[in-house]
Parts: C-alpha cells; sequence; structure tokens
C-alpha cells in the first residue's frame, strides 16, 4: 500500500487539532482573562531507503541518502500568557493585573489560580467569582460598607462613609516559573502542576510582580483577525492533504486496471 496514504492521513488529524484550537480560542475572544492557544508540530519517523554515507564502490560513499518521512503529528498546545486589552468597567469589585501573576481562589478545598478578576460579594459580603470561589486571602465585606478599594500593590479595603477603613487585607499575586505549563480547568481557572512548578506568592508591584488596577478587567488576548488568517492555512493543508489522497487512490486505481481480464 502506498505511504501517502498514512502520511496524508496524519496531517489531516492534525489539521483537525488545529482548527478545533483555533475555534476555541475564537469561541473565547470575549471571555475575561483568558489565554490563547497554538498547537505546535513535529514530523514522524523516517523510512531510511539508503543511508547517507553508505559505500557504493570502493571509497566512494553517496553524499546524501533517500529518506521518506511517515507524516506529522502534533507535540504540545501551548498556552500564551500575553497581556490582553483593558476595559474600564468603572465596578469597584473589577481588577486587572498589570504583568505578571494570578489571583489565588479556593475551590473546593483546592488553592486555584486566574487571571479573569471580575470579582462579586455573597450574602456574607465575601468576596468571590461568579462560580463561587472564595478569593484568598478571604476578605469579608462589612454590611455599613460604602465603598470597597483596591490599591496597586493589593491592599483592599472596605470604606465607610467617611473614608475610614472598616476591614483591610493584603491580597498577594501569584507566579509560576513556566505558566505555560499549568493545567487549564476551565471556568477561566488554572492549578499548578510539575511542569508549571510551584505556586511563587509576592507582593503585587515588586520582584517582577504585577500590579492590580481596580475598575477594570483583562479582556482575551486573542486577536481575531490571526486566528483567522491560520484558520484559512489550516483548511487549506487539511484540503492539500486530502488531495494527496485522492492522488494516491487514482494511482492505485491505475496501477490495477494495468491488467484487464
Amino acid at each position: 500500500m502506498m505511504r501517502s496514504l498514512w502520511t496524508s492521513a496524519t496531517g489531516m488529524v492534525a489539521m483537525q487539532m488545529q482548527i478545533d484550537t483555533l475555534s476555541n480560542n475564537l469561541a473565547n475572544v470575549n471571555t475575561t482573562g483568558f489565554k490563547k492557544s497554538r498547537v505546535e508540530f513535529e514530523d514522524l519517523i523516517y523510512q531510511n531507503v539508503k543511508m547517507a554515507g553508505a559505500v557504493v564502490d570502493g571509497d566512494v560513499r553517496v553524499p546524501t541518502g533517500i529518506q521518506v518521512g511517515m507524516g506529522v503529528r502534533p507535540t504540545t498546545v501551548h498556552k500564551f500568557f500575553s497581556q490582553g486589552d483593558y476595559q474600564n468597567t468603572g465596578n469597584p469589585l473589577d481588577f486587572a493585573i498589570e504583568g505578571d501573576g494570578f489571583f489565588q481562589v479556593m475551590v473546593n478545598d483546592e488553592l486555584m489560580y486566574t487571571r479573569a478578576g471580575a470579582f462579586k460579594t455573597d450574602q456574607d459580603g465575601r468576596i468571590l467569582t461568579a462560580n463561587g470561589y472564595v478569593l484568598q486571602p478571604e476578605f469579608i465585606v462589612p454590611a455599613e460598607t460604602k465603598t470597597v478599594a483596591m490599591s496597586e500593590t493589593g491592599h483592599l479595603a472596605a470604606l465607610d462613609a467617611n473614608g475610614e477603613e472598616l476591614a483591610a487585607v493584603d491580597v498577594n499575586l501569584f507566579t509560576f516559573i513556566n505558566p505555560a505549563g499549568l493545567q487549564a480547568r476551565g471556568k477561566n481557572l488554572y492549578s499548578e502542576t510539575e511542569a508549571s512548578g510551584e505556586a511563587v506568592e509576592g507582593e503585587p508591584g515588586t520582584d517582577n510582580v504585577g500590579t492590580i488596577a481596580q475598575g477594570f478587567l483583562e479582556m482575551s488576548n486573542v486577536e481575531v483577525v490571526e486566528e483567522m488568517v491560520a484558520m484559512i492555512v489550516g483548511q487549506r493543508a487539511y484540503e492539500m492533504n486530502s488531495k494527496a489522497i485522492q492522488t494516491s487512490d487514482s494511482m492505485l486505481q491505475t496501477a490495477v486496471q494495468l491488467k484487464r481480464a
């Protein structure tokens, strides 16, 4: 059977993952704090028909050999944590991180991390995400609070009508040596892995840790035009691989028809 049938099939499978990833990027173009992904590929093993440097006549060696590639496969879906655009909301519970870092939240007794700073308060005054995950350290806004203030360095305070602090806490951010190694858990959450390294706690604005902007949200870092161009390239590559399969099939059909009854 012709190698090209299987080789082109690997190309179609790879391009399908490419389109799947691009579709997820585009679907989350308006998701707060979303980070885009990119599929990376590698070529498969090669069949060595003739080794380079093989002796063919006495001391004569061939300068190049004959290697036939066996296709392609995805190696990783790399997530990029570049800064997204900022949206001015004016909401005192919206916090955007300017620079590196993640907020820490408690999810069913497990610590997770997020870039989405659209926080709310519950009936007890606790600050939490839209899914009810509590911001760490836990902070309860007193009932008599007039406004909530967050400084660039993470000082979170509940103020009364006179501007006096009723309660306060310092919110630190968490960084990772390899943020691309974090596991995306959905709901704008990430959890640490062996690849990401342990979370490093830091005060906002110090030691390369980002600062916090109150009244802003960080939007998705997806660039729609780039994703659309990549989708066109992926679609055309998928079509070319399908054409290679059709060509191989046509060649096989020609071989079969050489001998007629």
